[in-house]
C-alpha cells in the first residue's frame, strides 16, 4: 500500500482529499502543523506528496527544496493560483506535477496513480546500468554519474533520460516523454516539458558534459 503526506493548511480540503485517497486504498497521513514538515517527512517516508504552495510561515516551493534535498519521492502541487510561472517554479523547484484548485477528485486520483506508477515501475527496468558517452545512468537509484562526479535526478528527469538513453541516435518525440511523465497529456502544459528537460540539461552540464541532449524543433529530444 503507498503512502501519500498531505501538506494541505485547508481542513475541508485536506479532509475531502484524504478520505477520497483512503477509499482507493492509499495509506493517508495528513499533517496539520506546518513549521517542521521535513521532520514529518523524514518520519512518515511516504511514496508521494500533495503539497500546497500557499502554507503558513515557509510556503511550498520552500518545503519542496528541502524534501529535494534529501529525497527524490514524487511531489504534486496543489494551488489556487493559475499563472503559468507559478507551474514553472513549482518545477523548477523540484514538483513533478501541478493541479490547479478546485480540481475534480477524478483527476486528482489520476495524477497519483500515474505518479506511482511511472517512479516506481519505471525504476524495475532490466537494465540497471545505461551508459552514452561515459555517462552512467544509475536505474536502481536515478543517479547520473560522468566520471567523478555524480547526482541524483528527479522522478521525471529519471523517465525523461531512461526513455532517451535506450533509444540512443533516435529522435524521441515529445509526446512520447509527455506520455511517459503523465500518462494523459491533456492534462498538461506543453512548457511543463521544457522546464523538465532544461532542469536535466542543466544537471549533466554541471556534472561536466556538455550538449548531451539535442533538440529537434518541432519534433522531440535526441542523444546522438
Amino acid at each position: 500500500m503507498f503512502k501519500i503526506m498531505i501538506v494541505e493548511d485547508d481542513e475541508k480540503i485536506r479532509k475531502i482529499v484524504a478520505d477520497t485517497l483512503t477509499k482507493w486504498k492509499y495509506d493517508v497521513v495528513g499533517i496539520m502543523e506546518f513549521d517542521h514538515i521535513l521532520d514529518d517527512f523524514e518520519k512518515f517516508q511516504p511514496d508521494l506528496v500533495l503539497l500546497d504552495i500557499n502554507l503558513p510561515t515557509f510556503d511550498g516551493f520552500y518545503w519542496c527544496q528541502q524534501i529535494r534535498a534529501i529525497s527524490s519521492v514524487p511531489i504534486l502541487f496543489l494551488s489556487s493560483r493559475n499563472q503559468n510561472m507559478d507551474i514553472i517554479m513549482a518545477i523548477n523547484m523540484g514538483g513533478d506535477d501541478f493541479i490547479q484548485k478546485p480540481f475534480d477528485l477524478d483527476v486528482l486520483v489520476a495524477k497519483i496513480s500515474a505518479l506511482l506508477r511511472r517512479n516506481y515501475t519505471y525504476q524495475n527496468g532490466h537494465n540497471l546500468k545505461l551508459t552514452h558517452r561515459d555517462l552512467s545512468l544509475h536505474v536502481t537509484n536515478s543517479t547520473i554519474q560522468f566520471e567523478e562526479q555524480s547526482i541524483e535526478l528527479s522522478r521525471n528527469e529519471f523517465i525523461i533520460l531512461q526513455l532517451m538513453m535506450r533509444r540512443i541516435g533516435k529522435i524521441v518525440p515529445r509526446e512520447d516523454l509527455m506520455q511517459a511523465l503523465w500518462n494523459d497529456e491533456q492534462f498538461v502544459d506543453d512548457n511543463t516539458l521544457t522546464v523538465n528537460v532544461n532542469r536535466l540539461r542543466r544537471k549533466i552540464t554541471g556534472i561536466g558534459l556538455e550538449d548531451f541532449i539535442v533538440t529537434r524543433k518541432g519534433m522531440g529530444y535526441l542523444i546522438e
